[in-house]
């Protein structure tokens, strides 16, 4: 379970990285849709991680 928690916990960090770098190409007036859609997966993918994380702590109230 342990290992389980760090491992959702890296992905989580390198989908937050990538949301940021995919914010930072946005242009600032004209949306482009494949970025748009890039960053929309990314921001699904970060709630299923954290959705995923919250319910392996609370399997394991004592993980951090």
């Amino acid at each position: 379970m342990i290992d389980t928690l760090e491992r959702l916990k890296k992905r989580l960090q390198e989908v937050e990285t990538k949301i940021r770098e995919t914010e930072a190409r946005l242009p600032a007036h004209s949306m482009k849709p494949p970025i748009m859609h890039e960053l929309f997966d990314l921001e699904d993918e970060r709630d299923r991680l954290l959705e995923a994380l919250g319910k392996e702590k609370k399997a394991d109230p004592n993980a951090s």
